[in-house]
């Protein structure tokens, strides 16, 4: 196999692909002509050699991947409302115009911190205040686990109520689309719809299965931290101070995670491991849909600009933004 250093994701009507130094997003336009997005990318990492110790990489890894990940969907949803405004005013018969917004970046990052709030007080606090009016308070394992399986619950809750949109089914085509071109690659096999469509949707280093992973290593870490703060003070944590205790070791529990998910993707010939990582491939099950072949040309177009690779057998036409 080709080595691990190509990753993904979906946006509306695309796929963004990430090689070791460029990110690339590829959108279909109702056209039928792709447009990509394009730019050379060196990871925090990459340029502080100190930071790419493990554990520290991962934690880090997941902040920035984040941010990426705003602002890839952020140019998806752009270029989506393009063209629905131009739809609009062919429409009205008048003549479309673009409307610069001086306000996006700023429009990006508040959207930004809004969502990491309010996913860490739905899927952090929510679940320890619940599980905080049971009788587990003072038995870290047991507590933890109720909440670990609270945060599950409520993950997989939320998976299954996006499943029912039909423009989030369009984004989970894409996604499995993004996930077959991976394999492809990955098995050295020519880069092709044709290609692709033999391979499987489910990529055992999904971002996905990565969520899965944080919330079981959660549970370990969580533990400790708070048998730690008992043995110390004598007594169990309140609710704000192991919520403060729980997401100040969030880093940690992310960078830990981000290392079993490289392990894992590894090593899933081993029968253990594979064992491991099925929950993982199951939940992909929800969050993945078999692509169209024009999906998948599209994740193939994101590849190869990722990649660097100027020939391809896509006849699609391009529009590159630059």
């Amino acid at each position: 196999m080709a080595d691990f250093n190509i990753g993904g994701q979906a946006v509306i009507e695309g796929v963004m692909m990430r090689s070791v130094d460029k990110i690339a997003t590829a959108v279909r336009i109702p056209s039928g002509e792709i447009v990509i997005k394009s730019e050379y990318f060196k990871s925090i990492t990459q340029r502080h050699k100190i930071l790419a110790i493990p554990i520290i990489r991962g934690a880090v890894s997941f902040f920035e991947m984040m941010i990426v990940g705003f602002k890839t969907l952020n140019f998806s949803a752009e270029i989506a409302a393009k063209e629905i405004e131009k739809e609009e005013a062919a429409k009205k018969g008048e003549e479309y115009q673009e409307a610069k917004n001086s306000s996006n970046a700023l429009w990006l990052w508040l959207t930004t911190i809004f969502a990491m709030g309010l996913g860490i007080g739905i899927f952090f606090f929510i679940p320890l205040a619940i599980s905080n009016l049971f009788e587990f308070d003072k038995n870290a394992v047991a507590f933890n686990l109720l909440a670990g399986g609270f945060r599950v619950a409520m993950f997989l809750t939320y998976v299954w109520a996006l499943t029912l949109s039909k423009e989030f089914q369009r984004i989970f085509q894409y996604h499995g689309a993004e996930h077959k071109a991976i394999f492809t690659y990955e098995m050295k096999s020519e880069l092709t719809p044709e290609n692709a469509a033999k391979f499987t949707r489910f990529h055992p280093r999904c971002g996905t299965s990565f969520v899965l992973i944080v919330a079981l290593f959660a549970i370990f870490v969580y533990a400790i931290s708070d048998s730690i703060y008992a043995s110390i003070t004598g007594m169990a944590p309140e609710l704000l101070t192991r919520f403060g205790i729980h997401f100040s070791l969030l880093p940690l529990v992310a960078g830990g995670s981000y290392e079993i998910l490289k392990f894992s993707a590894k090593n899933r010939e081993n029968k253990l491991v594979n064992a491991f990582i099925q929950p993982g491939l199951w939940l992909q099950r929800l969050t993945t849909r078999e692509p169209t072949s024009d999906q998948l040309e599209v994740a193939i177009v994101a590849l190869e600009t990722a990649l660097g690779i100027t020939e391809s057998k896509i006849v699609a036409k391009r529009t590159p933004v630059y």
